[in-house]
């Protein structure tokens, strides 16, 4: 109907981001006006959600945009959470080094440097990592790429769980199974004596969860927009013709070797700048948060959302990040409480997520928003077998 309407494109396209956008951005102010039920997202699990829409999206530019199936997705996550564990704890106590740091003092033990300086510097690590972890796929494609990204994704939890004392050197590289712990905080140190409104410390804030909304909404943003710009780019289109043919790709005179190394870089870039900012969130680098199921979850989000289309990832990202770090339970307990029923609805979470992959690949395949190119192409495909007598959903 809205397409009827005298309305230029650009207006009708601009309808629904003029809608959701302040919804989100406000969402601390209104929450609680929402009532008690614990369907709804807790500040806490909002701000979770905005780490994986940032890790969804980044995994969309190898993925969606590229078509280069990543498996192995988690180990940039684990390399950014690392990095803030590294250089903002005292895991390493033989040194004495602040610069920039929140609620640390300066002749404390360990290296302690800004957040806000750690962050593009674990996006830049992740990247170098991206690059190696790509080198010994560039040859390959298929079920054979994905196998060696499977590899990968198996290795790095691994070595976060072993690298209290790597080769055997006695070196302390990630403090094992226990996880590097605390992480300094985050805070407008420097920023505070300019504008009082912005916290020292969001320690020592009433409103901790708030704030770490708000920055995660920037990262949200940041990686978006770089996401858009980078599809539109030349790079992008570069991506565009590797996915849908890259032999065709090669005869065109794109380098297949730098754009598929470029891909995997951009992905891993975004994945390290929000893993080091959950490590901080968190207060500590912990293994268990890097099994290879994240990367499974986060491939699920892009697949689900719409491959290729960066809203469609970010609702699929925000979706199973509710669902896997609140929903599901909410549900079950709002289920037993209805029907006085004792159903531990968790138990059952891989098995829901399975069924629910099985249920959107049967129904729509595409995706919940997916891309004009996607839906474009889904749809000859269901007018080709319409025109051959087979069903289709």
């Amino acid at each position: 109907m809205i397409d009827k309407l005298p309305i230029p494109r650009w207006a009708r396209r601009a309808i629904i981001p003029i809608i959701i956008v302040p919804l989100v951005v406000l969402y601390p102010e209104y929450y609680t006006s929402l009532g008690t039920s614990q369907l709804i997202p807790t500040l806490s699990t909002a701000v979770t959600m905005t780490v994986f829409v940032c890790m969804a999206v980044g995994l969309n530019m190898v993925v969606g945009y590229a078509g280069l199936l990543d498996l192995g997705y988690v180990a940039f996550y684990a390399i950014g959470s690392y990095v803030a564990g590294w250089f903002a704890s005292t895991q390493f106590a033989s040194h004495s080094i602040v610069f920039g740091a929140v609620g640390v003092q300066s002749h404390a033990i360990g290296i302690h440097i800004s957040i806000w300086l750690l962050l593009p510097v674990a996006a830049a690590m992740a990247a170098a990592a991206g690059v190696v972890i790509g080198l010994p796929t560039l040859r390959l494609r298929g079920d054979y790429l994905a196998l060696v990204t499977l590899g990968f994704g198996e290795i790095i939890p691994q070595v976060v769980r072993n690298g209290d004392n790597m080769f055997g050197t006695g070196f302390n590289l990630t403090n094992g199974v226990a996880g590097i712990t605390p992480i300094d905080p985050m805070g407008f140190r420097y920023l505070h004596g300019i504008l009082p409104f912005l916290p020292d410390n969001f320690l020592l804030t009433p409103n901790l969860d708030v704030w770490f909304y708000r920055v995660g909404l920037l990262l949200v943003a940041i990686t978006v927009f770089c996401s858009i710009r980078l599809r539109d780019s030349r790079l992008g289109r570069a991506w565009v013709a590797l996915r849908e043919d890259e032999i065709a790709a090669a005869a065109m005179g794109v380098p297949l070797m730098q754009v598929k190394t470029w891909a995997y870089a951009s992905g891993a870039f975004f994945g390290g700048a929000a893993g080091c900012f959950y490590g901080v969130y968190q207060g500590g680098a912990i293994p268990d948060n890097f099994k290879l199921y994240i990367s499974t979850l986060l491939l699920a989000m892009v697949i689900l959302g719409g491959m290729g289309n960066v809203w469609g990832v970010c609702l699929g990202a925000a979706v199973l990040s509710y669902l896997n770090q609140q929903g599901l339970g909410a549900i079950g307990n709002t289920i037993n409480s209805n029907f006085g029923t004792n159903i531990e609805i968790t138990k059952y979470e891989a098995g829901l997520f399975g069924l629910l992959i099985v249920l959107m690949m049967l129904f729509r395949p595409q995706g919940l928003i997916p891309s004009s190119r996607r839906k474009a192409e889904f749809d000859v495909v269901k007018e080709e077998h319409e025109a051959a007598g087979v069903v289709v959903g």
